[in-house]
């Protein structure tokens, strides 16, 4: 694991109702709230973390960093990629697992979130 994944599994980890599972084989953590993915971390030729994004914010971010490209083998409008070449900052990496974290909480059932997705999270 390199710092670009451990910032992110640091963040996640934090987060509440969150679990990690090995679906896709012991290579790829996927992180989850409630059975719904989230992030995965994988090696994918350099390492690399891919989240859950809004299809505005993900088409902003991937204009912006270079570092950020669409989401390896999700659907290219609804995820994107982190890749590990040292140009992300930590605030951003948090931030953007945040951002993951509540759009997943948000298509929740109610009585199924840990956490107002509305609210958590907003500084």
């Amino acid at each position: 694991m390199d710092v670009l994944q451990e910032w992110a599994a640091t963040r996640a980890e934090e987060l509440p109702g969150v679990t990690v599972d090995q679906p896709f084989g012991p290579e790829v953590d996927v992180y989850r709230v409630r059975e719904r993915m989230f992030m995965a971390l994988s090696p994918m030729g350099r390492t690399s973390v891919t989240l859950k994004a809004a299809p505005e914010d993900a088409e902003a971010l991937r204009e912006t960093f270079p570092a950020i490209i669409p989401g390896y083998h999700m659907n290219k409008r609804h995820w994107i990629t982190l890749r590990s070449d040292g140009s992300l900052e930590q605030d951003l990496v948090r931030e953007l697992v945040t951002e993951a974290y509540r759009l997943v909480v948000a298509k929740l059932p109610r009585a199924q979130r840990p956490v107002d997705p509305e609210l958590f999270g907003r500084l």
